[in-house]
């Protein structure tokens, strides 16, 4: 090569350098974006609940890899519990953890996600109606009459709620006549009808509501929760198994705007999150409940199981209120002809095959069972 080609070609190779670093340079790591939500929960930051929630956010926040972080604060951070469902349909909240039944007074409707006996459903088989039987459509129709700009995600069937803590047990129906008592959501109604007085205080207030007198009994939800909000401080008798709200189940919230503006993959990890956490706070539940429901004994709680005859009469409180409800509320009447379709098949079949499990237990563990 002569001297004077020399400058060309060292041209020519720094032309070429360039072109394949420009090649190249897709494959070159960039910085990530990362997308963070702002949650609340409609839980005080102790409770089960409020771990809950956490539990799902986290499992959203480690697929996720970094590109979308859910940070999720407890009850009353941003907005009172009961507030929860407006501020993430206004874009206050990017989302949200509670429950259907919170928003009863915007549609009675809302609370059949949950309270009341479901038709002889348990919470993981009104789970199904809602995914597979036509409830979510249903929710979402209520959401949009509403103007609530919220996509909805039902998970985490809740174990069967106690029928209350009370200062003295209830034996029969009338004795809860003239009992000031704490509930919420449509199981108001019912206690109401059975001749209870009904105060619908928020979690937080109850058991001091108690100690000074002002409500005679009430109930929240489970062994666990119950427990941190310290009823065993100030009540010793729990009835357990009720239908009042024996098929409810967690509700995650989204403001719409911040879903839809999430891509397909990030949508994609959200929905399979909501999966997974439904199956682990299941589990969770039987762990954490179980041994608070053995600390509570500890604690001096006396348990007792209620009465048929009481059980009945809820039954029959709540066929004057599906009737006096379904009358006033076409969707209400809606839902309750929809989840009645699903449950008389679904029931018949898990009736029949479902093996009665305390046969087994009390084989092991109940009287005349034969030590290991």
């Amino acid at each position: 090569m002569t001297q004077s080609n020399k400058p060309r070609r060292r041209g020519l190779l720094k032309g070429a350098a360039v072109a394949a670093g420009a090649m190249s340079a897709p494959m070159i790591a960039t910085a990530q974006t990362t997308t963070s939500l702002r949650f609340q929960s409609t839980w005080p930051s102790k409770d089960i609940f409020h771990e809950y929630a956490q539990d799902f956010a986290k499992k959203v926040n480690d697929m996720a890899s970094g590109r979308l972080k859910i940070e999720v604060l407890p009850a009353g951070a941003v907005v009172p519990a009961f507030q929860l469902l407006e501020a993430v349909g206004k874009g206050t909240l990017d989302g949200g953890h509670g429950v259907v039944a919170y928003h009863y007074g915007k549609n009675s409707a809302l609370a059949l996600w949950g309270s009341g006996p479901g038709f002889g459903m348990d919470p993981n088989m009104l789970l199904a109606w809602h995914n597979y039987g036509g409830g979510k459509a249903l929710l979402d129709e209520i959401y949009q009459s509403l103007n609530l700009d919220v996509v909805s995600y039902l998970y985490g069937p809740m174990p069967t709620q106690p029928f209350g803590w009370f200062k003295k047990p209830i034996a029969k129906a009338d004795d809860l006549k003239g009992v000031k008592f704490r509930t919420v959501g449509l199981a108001v109604d019912m206690y109401t009808e059975m001749g209870a007085a009904v105060n619908p205080l928020p979690g937080g207030e109850i058991v001091p509501a108690l100690d000074r007198g002002l409500i005679d009994g009430a109930e929240f939800n489970n062994a666990s929760s119950d427990r941190l909000l310290g009823f065993p401080d100030v009540v010793k008798n729990c009835m357990l198994q009720s239908f009042h709200q024996s098929t409810e189940q967690f509700e995650i919230l989204f403001n719409k705007a911040k879903l839809n503006a999430l891509p397909a993959e990030l949508k994609a990890i959200v929905d399979y999150a909501v999966q997974a956490s439904s199956a682990d706070m299941s589990w969770k539940a039987i762990e954490r409940n179980s041994k608070d429901y053995d600390e509570l004994k500890k604690q001096g709680v006396k348990f007792y199981k209620t009465p048929d005859a009481v059980l009945r009469g809820q039954l029959a409180a709540w066929d004057k209120i599906m009737e006096k409800k379904g009358g006033e509320n076409p969707m209400f009447k809606k839902i309750l002809d929809s989840q009645r379709a699903f449950a008389q098949r679904a029931g018949q079949w898990q009736n029949d095959y479902l093996v009665d499990f305390k046969l087994a237990y009390n084989h092991y563990f109940g009287k005349g069972a034969k030590k290991a």
